[in-house]
Formats: C-alpha cells, structure tokens, sequence
C-alpha cells in the first residue's frame, strides 16, 4: 500500500478513502495517515511531496461521496436488493427491521461518531440508507464526521513524519496478535450470522 500511495500520492487516497466509506473495508486510516507523512518534510523526495490541506480535502472529499454512495446503494436496494443477495453477504429481513427501529432512535449519533470507529463505519452508510434515514441529516453528519476524521489521521501522519516506520514497527508484533484476534472473532462472527440465515430462511414460506 506505502508504494501505491508513495506513486499515486491524491488519486490513491481518494480511491482508498472512497471505496471504504461505500462498504469494503481496505483501510483507508492507513492510507490517509501515510498521506500526512507524504505531506510532512520527511515524506520522501520533493516529487512525492503532498500538501497537507490538500490531503485533508481530496480524503474528505472521497469519504462523503463513497459514503453517500452506500448510503444510496442501501436506500434504494431496501429489501429487494436482500432478497437477491442477502445470502451472500448474509442479512436478512430481521437485520432491516432492527437497522430501522435504530436508525429511528439514534440515527444522529451513530452516523457522527460511526465515522471515528475501524471497519464499523465502513458500513455506516449502508445501513443508514436501509433505516432510510433523512438524506438531509445524513449528508449534515457524514460531513461533520468525514471532515474531522480526515482532519485528525492526516494531522497525525504528517505529525508522525520521520518517526513513521518506528512507530510502525514498534506496533508490529501487537498488530500480529490483533490481527489474530480479529480474525478469530470474524470466523466465530461468520458461523453465527450462517446460522441465523439459515434459521430465518427456513421459517419463510
């Protein structure tokens, strides 16, 4: 990913930024950290020099159109678009029927602080479109969000600077046994919600 972005300095953040606020998970907090360090002194040569205001602009930017796309994506595919493919990416009805009742009750808060929790706010924008959410609030609180998200990862990659890759590795061998974690939780996450499909598609005639 540093290669990526260290080539492709803007356009990698905003596609990055942009295809994980719509739904997929592709850690764009890295992305827009390591664009604050391409912004700092010490990132890299003068050819691969962002500007840190620029960063804040083009990550901000992607995650409020990806995250309006989710939210459309889920809006107007509703039930239908589960009917089709809710065994894939398994959800079904009863999901809908929660993700409404809480979006109703706390729309607000979740789509605002959503924005600052990993992998959870990938899909904030999806389920707020299923919740049917009023567009107008949405986009109030995905900007609010967004902004003060990107705001904070670039400041504190162009912070981080030179001390990066040192900081980087001194969280390696946590990461690994996170990353562990993670996916443990993630397969036990997988077998339950299988089963709760199965279950539920079962009990429809």
């Amino acid at each position: 990913m540093e290669h990526f972005l260290a080539t492709w300095g803007y356009l990698a953040v905003f596609v990055l930024s942009f295809i994980s606020s719509m739904g997929i998970p592709v850690g764009a907090e890295v992305a827009i950290i390591y664009g604050g360090v391409l912004a700092s002194k010490y990132g890299f040569s003068q050819h691969h020099h962002l500007n840190i205001v620029a960063v804040i602009a083009v990550a901000a930017l992607a995650e409020i159109l990806g995250s309006l796309a989710g939210y459309l994506i889920g809006y107007f595919g509703g039930r239908p678009l589960v009917d089709r493919v809710g065994k894939y990416v398994l959800l079904t009805h009863r999901d809908l029927d929660r993700a409404e009742a809480w979006f109703a009750r706390r729309g607000e808060p979740v789509v605002l602080f959503g924005r600052f929790i990993p992998l959870l706010r990938s899909f904030v924008s999806f389920a707020a479109g299923l919740g049917e959410m009023a567009i107008a609030k949405f986009i109030l609180f995905t900007v609010v969000g967004c902004a003060v998200w990107c705001a904070v990862l670039t400041t504190v990659g162009y912070e981080l600077g030179r001390s990066y890759r040192h900081v980087l590795n001194g969280f390696k061998d946590a990461g690994y046994v996170l990353a562990a974690v993670v996916v443990v939780a993630v397969v036990m996450l997988f077998v339950h919600r299988l089963r709760v499909v199965r279950s539920e598609r079962a009990e429809r005639p």
